[in-house]
């Protein structure tokens, strides 16, 4: 059963979560707690699967108990239940909290929020990984652009103007967001110069995730043990992964959310780089000498591999759920089941076309489907149009 610590400065607001989560009771252990030490020294007591705390309290702030929390038990995921009038607070938990969930919150949007980061735990089943990921201190929130984002984006009195104003104070992310919205992902009909523009027609939730691919990529450093060149090999497949994922035959609801899911599909390798280059620098070397391929060293090494990693992590950054499922399953689409061409098969396609590509200029000869893949794409159903993918992947280049 998972252990929830629920962390407020006021009884009655712990009574009401008790009581609007008491049909849970079966399935979740609940303790709640008045303040921060009371809290802590609850962790030291028991174990807990995830804390949610308020965000303004007397004497410990959530931010600052949520940061001991990181520090002493990093396996433990952490939510923030915030109001807006919390800005500068949130904007300082931003690096700590892998959730927020604003104030007031009902009954259906904190199970859904709680189900989620558990559904994620599993994803990532090895503990040693799990607490890795969790332990994370340089989020690419930390920007205090992004921290800005994220809190407009989640109140509904923002405007598109709003949002545009605070990425366009970001020199870097700005460029990069355009960049990305111009690079023929998602095919407007015409050059988009300002950011506003690109908020106006993909929405504001599609260029916060924008934002945040560029984050990842200039957070996300490689050790100083690993060539420059191999972290930018992974953001320029990313890059032509989302390019060919946005040529491919999905539904315009979804294709949005795949784009950024394509962008994403490979954090988990950024991560690996970043925290653990030994273990990445392995996998490397091992894929090589056995002929596998490289999330299969991973899972050797590991018990998981780069795919799980990433999911977990844009799973706990609250990134949309299919694109989250996209990024876990995308070299294993056939562990979920499916309904047409959604976003997972679709991701799982780009990347498989983007890495055929990177082998035929690397060879300068044809890439063969291995039986793996075409094990995988006839059971999905779609290996018959595998031909048609290839063109459009081809079409996309152009």
């Amino acid at each position: 059963m998972k252990r929830i610590l629920f962390v407020d400065d006021e009884s009655r607001i712990l009574d009401g979560i008790r009581r609007m989560l008491y049909a849970e009771r079966k399935r979740w252990d609940m303790q709640f707690v008045l303040g921060g030490e009371a809290a802590l020294r609850a962790c030291e007591e028991a174990s807990f699967d995830l804390v949610v705390s308020d965000m303004r309290m007397p004497e410990m702030d959530g931010a600052t108990l949520l940061g001991h929390i990181r520090e002493r038990y990093p396996g433990t995921a952490r939510i923030i239940l915030s109001g807006y009038s919390d800005g500068p607070l949130t904007s300082r938990a931003i690096s700590i909290a892998h959730r927020f969930l604003a104030k007031p919150c009902d009954a259906s949007e904190l199970q859904s929020a709680i189900a989620r980061v558990f559904t994620l735990q599993e994803v990532l089943s090895v503990p040693k990984i799990r607490a890795l990921v969790a332990s994370i201190g340089e989020l690419p929130s930390l920007s205090s652009s992004y921290a800005s984002l994220t809190q407009a984006v989640k109140d509904p009195n923002s405007s598109v103007g709003q949002v545009a104003e605070i990425i366009s104070h970001d020199l870097a992310m700005s460029a990069k967001v355009l960049q990305l919205v111009n690079s023929a992902f998602f095919g407007l009909a015409q050059k988009v110069t300002t950011v506003q523009n690109a908020a106006t027609y993909l929405g504001i939730e599609t260029v916060k995730n924008l934002a945040l691919a560029s984050e990842v990529f200039r957070v996300f450093q490689s050790d100083s043990r690993i060539p420059q060149a191999v972290h930018e090999s992974i953001q320029c497949h990313a890059e032509r992964t989302a390019a060919i994922a946005a040529a491919l035959p999905i539904d315009p609801k979804i294709r949005d959310v795949t784009v950024v899911a394509a962008l994403l599909h490979d954090i988990g390798s950024l991560i690996l780089a970043s925290k653990m280059p030994d273990v990445f620098c392995s996998a490397r070397t091992l894929a090589q000498e056995r002929g596998c391929r490289i999330f299969e060293a991973e899972l050797e090494l590991l018990g998981t591999s780069h795919a799980e990693i990433g999911a977990y992590l844009l799973g706990l950054w609250g990134i949309p759920s299919l694109a989250v499922e996209a990024v876990a399953h995308h070299h294993h689409p056939t562990r979920i089941p499916h309904s047409g061409f959604d976003s997972s098969i679709a991701v799982y396609v780009a990347d498989l076309l983007a890495h055929r590509e990177e082998a035929q200029i690397q060879s300068s000869t044809g890439s063969e489907l291995g039986q793996p893949d075409r094990a995988c794409l006839e059971t999905l159903g779609i290996f018959d149009r595998f031909p048609e993918f290839c063109e459009l992947a081809l079409q996309s280049r152009n």
